[in-house]
């Protein structure tokens, strides 16, 4: 038989059943005779679709049909028990949700008792648009608030800070005072609504106009949830939104943790985020494996504060991409949990079983959105938030099909909405917990995802950690490899984008969202105009210098104590006495300098 296969016009499709299914694994008797029987003579009839066919597909250098994920991972043509562990049973490698391993959930029964988190990210012009919005939000539905900032706050500059012009409000709210936070927050009760913020290089700031705002509602500190970014990691390595060098960043978030540990203990301090990763062009792997290690990396410089790890470590939390390829998606949000449970218990040493549990927020894949035909963004969308549910995500936001082209409208953003109720209400994938635990393609995918993470993490550890990686530029390189890898396949249509590369049509463009950024921008400058003219100038200088003679110094704990170099009590005097962003991260610029990312070569 081996024979005629070799007489056949096509040897090298009809080769592929043996050298595909069986290489580096042992077939059982009924799958190879399967192959040989049914799957050789298929091949012959209709061989594999080739180069441009569909997404994933192109050839290998023999000519035959090559199938990958998104990321370039090869895909086999079937899964069976040969591809897992000969030792792989279910009890070992899975066990049950609600323990460890954690691979099918940190909670025992799913979303059976609690759904999702569908917290829609949202933000816009100024504090009093934003805040009619996130009404609007609440009003249809939405469990809880997701702040996006606009670029001159993200860097931490005021709106009439020559700096800022043409960017404020364009691409989030422009909030530059404790006044603005007052306003953004009108009306909704923070002690009892989550709220989520994207803020990194000025998140203390930004946390501690949260908190005053919330002080000022009555509400208790310790009860008050949510969570701010504030991952400065991620932002050397991919989105670029960095203010000062690496080493005073990663003080001034050390010092959030060990103020939220004493003060706000039901708040996360940092939400430790891939999904940028992930939007500069890294593979689903890159993504998981560097996100983790940055995890890691903060842990460690905590740990080097003196803070404890079963104190600070249950309120790490972590933020992941989801992207087109379903099952990659799938198995990746799989892996990371039995990932960070195996870091903490064997590096860590965490004894604390809320410590062990990785729990993280979702956005489905803005760059997968397309300007054309945009209204495909809707399908697109759909598929990346079931594949988060269905991976056991803690929260998530649906973007809107219109983010291709400006930020959302209501309807858009209703429509998002309305795409996490419909899986939450009508497809039945709540209804029971983690449905495809135990498919040998999801296993062997999540096997491999750990595998590869742990891979990375040896590379990083050899080169002294995440810091001295990213000043050596070389996450930024694997990143920047693999985005270009994927564009030209892209460009090539190994991988078809429907409606971009494949599929085009004439067509009108939707109603869009304008922006007038320059009234929003006289808006801003006005108010604060009027606040400067009110508040007390001279407590704002004593704040601010007070904050600098802390910036300066070394924080030192004792005795589990907070210390008094601590930077957030500073901050919040500072901000009580409404001092603004840009001054306030001005006086931290005088103090720690800024920084100069190193070039990639």
């Amino acid at each position: 038989m081996a024979a005629d296969r070799k007489k056949s016009s096509t040897p090298n499709l009809v080769e592929s059943p043996i050298q595909d299914l069986f290489e580096g694994r042992r077939p059982s008797s009924s799958e190879r005779e399967w192959a040989e029987k049914t799957l050789a003579p298929a091949l012959e009839k209709a061989p594999e679709r080739p180069i441009g066919a569909s997404s994933g597909v192109n050839l290998d250098s023999n000519g035959n049909a090559r199938f990958t994920t998104i990321s370039g991972m090869p895909i086999r043509r079937l899964y069976t028990q040969a591809d897992l562990p000969e030792d792989w049973t279910a009890e070992k490698y899975l066990g049950y949700p609600g323990q460890p391993p954690y691979t099918r959930g940190i909670h025992a029964s799913g979303y059976r008792g609690k759904l999702w988190t569908m917290r829609q990210f949202s933000g816009f012009a100024s504090p009093e648009e934003t805040n009619q919005r996130y009404k609007y939000l609440l009003a249809h539905g939405g469990g809880g608030l997701s702040v996006a900032f606009d670029l001159p706050t993200l860097m931490g500059f005021d709106s009439d800070a020559p700096e800022s012009e043409g960017e404020v409000g364009k691409c989030g709210v422009a909030i530059d005072s404790l006044e603005d936070m007052e306003i953004l927050f009108d009306g909704i009760d923070l002690e009892n609504t989550t709220v989520s913020m994207t803020i990194n290089s000025p998140a203390s700031v930004l946390w501690a106009m949260y908190l005053v705002v919330a002080e000022k509602q009555g509400a208790d500190w310790k009860k008050i949830s949510g969570t701010i970014q504030n991952d400065i990691l991620k932002e050397y390595i991919a989105q670029k939104e960095y203010i000062y060098p690496p080493a005073p960043s990663m003080r001034l978030v050390i010092d959030t943790f060990e103020f939220g540990t004493h003060l706000t203990p039901k708040f996360n301090t940092i939400s430790i985020s891939g999904y940028h990763i992930r939007e500069a062009g890294s593979t689903a792997l890159q993504e998981l494996a560097f996100t983790i290690y940055d995890g890691v990396e903060y842990v460690e410089w905590a740990l080097r504060r003196g803070l404890n790890v079963d104190e600070f470590g249950p309120r790490l939390s972590f933020f992941f991409n989801s992207h087109n390829d379903f099952f990659e998606e799938i198995a990746k949000f799989r892996a990371s949990r039995k990932i960070w449970l195996r870091l903490m218990k064997e590096r860590f040493a965490a004894q604390n079983p809320r410590t062990w549990l990785m729990r993280f927020h979702t956005q489905t894949a803005g760059v997968s959105l397309t300007a054309q035909q945009p209204m495909n963004n809707i399908a697109r969308t759909a598929i990346q938030a079931l594949a988060a549910v269905l991976g056991g995500t803690q929260s998530l936001h649906t973007d809107s099909y219109d983010e291709a082209l400006a930020l959302p409208t209501e309807d858009a953003a209703r429509i998002a909405l309305r795409t996490q109720q419909v899986i939450a209400y009508e497809s039945g994938v709540a209804q029971t917990v983690d449905p495809l635990g135990g498919s040998y393609f999801v296993e062997k995918l999540t096997l491999d995802m750990e595998k590869g993470a742990f891979d990375y993490f040896e590379k990083l550890d050899a080169m002294g950690g995440m810091v001295k990686a990213i000043e050596r530029g070389y996450p930024q390189k694997e990143i920047a490899e693999a985005s270009y890898q994927y564009q030209r396949a892209v460009e090539n249509k190994e991988k078809i984008i429907v409606g971009a590369n494949e599929f085009s049509i004439e067509e009108r463009l939707p109603e869009i969202l304008y922006i007038d950024h320059q009234q929003v921008a006289d808006h801003q400058t006005r108010k604060l105009n009027g606040l400067k003219s009110r508040r007390s100038n001279e407590d704002v200088a004593r704040r601010l210098n007070e904050l600098k003679k802390a910036a300066a110094r070394q924080p030192i704990v004792n005795d589990g104590k907070m210390s008094d170099a601590n930077t957030m009590p500073y901050i919040i005097d500072a901000v009580r006495a409404y001092a603004t962003v840009g001054e306030i991260c001005n006086a931290l610029r005088e103090v720690y300098g800024t920084y100069e990312e190193v070039s990639v070569t």
